[in-house]
């Protein structure tokens, strides 16, 4: 089911805009002889300043099964994708953890953010290096793409980003899970200045269902 496959797509956190920006399809990642170095340079400068994104996005899974939302980031440590009806999926990390709710069932499942490909993007400092391979960059049509996977940890997932570069903003990812299934994510409407309220993270807090009105 195409919603028991998002928990590895989404985590993790751009259609007029979308029909001019929206980046192609994703291409197979370089050899590592085409790594840019200047490039991953501005990609860590862009991702360590960013503190807030709040976006629609479009999720294409790879059979074609789409759905749509509103992803929030708040760096450090904070992701949460809020998906449209019908869709009945709610995705929360914070605090090292990712949460996905299944409003129809009334259930969460909590995994920890270092094991999703997207748990990069909440370090407090991100590094293209170490703990991180990059496998390759590219630049086409405006954009420039990095591919990249945990070091050692290849099976897991890899997942590639996507920048516009003028104005340099995040504006794509793709996940390929470890069973070999590709699931995109295009944001649009991008907002990287408005702060969001921290309590839409916090799953911890006793309260957080009841707010969400999750509760039976």
């Amino acid at each position: 089911m195409f919603r028991r496959s998002l928990l590895a797509a989404a985590t993790l956190a751009s259609l007029p805009a979308l029909a001019q920006t929206r980046p192609p399809a994703p291409a197979p990642a370089p050899a590592p002889a085409a790594i840019d170095r200047a490039a991953l340079a501005r990609i860590e400068a862009y991702l360590n300043a960013m503190r807030t994104l709040r976006a629609r996005f479009l999720q294409v899974a790879q059979n074609g099964a789409t759905a749509q939302g509103t992803a929030w980031i708040s760096r450090p440590g904070r992701m949460r994708f809020d998906y449209d009806p019908p869709e009945p999926t709610l995705l929360v990390a914070s605090g090292g953890q990712v949460m996905m709710f299944d409003r129809e069932l009334r259930q969460p499942s909590i995994v920890p953010a270092a094991s999703t490909p997207l748990g990069l993007l909440l370090r407090p400092e991100i590094r293209l290096s170490g703990d991180i391979t990059v496998t390759g960059t590219e630049r086409s049509g405006g954009f420039l793409r990095v591919f990249l996977h945990r070091t050692g940890a290849a099976a897991e997932g890899r997942l590639g980003l996507a920048f516009q570069e003028d104005p340099f903003e995040l504006r794509q990812w793709t996940v390929l899970d470890a069973q070999g299934r590709e699931t995109r994510v295009t944001l649009y409407e991008v907002d990287t200045t408005t702060r969001p309220d921290n309590r839409i993270f916090d799953f911890n807090d006793p309260t957080f269902l009841d707010r969400e009105g999750m509760r039976r």
